[in-house]
């Protein structure tokens, strides 16, 4: 399975706007021009992931002077497959649509169908299980080498 830049970008900005929002005061909204400079993201794209982001319930948006956005939750509560699910990112690894029964011609699952349904879960329980809370603190940790 294949993350988009749409899902990348979402995960990059939300956790900028968690690092900056507030710095260097409490309740202080961040102006997506600062997180497209800071992480190399088109201003027009960025504004089309955070209407998604809105939307979803993820961010808060700020009118008037000092106007930007707000993360709408804690940190912890955030989690990143909210965040690539609210830009509208599939977290199948299948080739068939979420809605069709099959991925062949007849309407029937191709051979590997149940393998990449499963890795698709895993892929969806395992973002589902790390908060922005657990990036910015570095608490994702190296995964272990399988040795057969």
């Amino acid at each position: 399975m294949r993350l988009s830049t749409k899902g990348r970008y979402a995960v990059m900005a939300m956790t900028d706007l968690a690092r900056h929002e507030g710095a260097p005061t409490p309740a202080k909204a961040v102006c997506l021009s600062e997180i497209a400079a800071r992480q190399e993201i088109s201003l027009a794209y960025l504004e089309q992931l955070f209407a998604r982001l809105r939307r979803a319930g993820l961010v808060k948006s700020v009118r008037g002077p000092g106007g930007g956005y707000r993360l709408a939750k804690p940190l912890a509560e955030t989690n990143i497959a909210d965040i690539v699910l609210a830009v509208d990112e599939p977290l199948h690894a299948v080739r068939c649509r979420p809605d069709a029964h099959g991925c062949m011609n007849g309407g029937q699952p191709c051979l590997t169908h149940g393998l990449w349904e499963a890795l698709g879960r895993q892929i969806e329980t395992f973002l589902a299980g790390i908060s922005l809370e657990d990036v910015l603190e570095k608490r994702i940790g190296a995964v272990e080498p399988v040795c057969r």
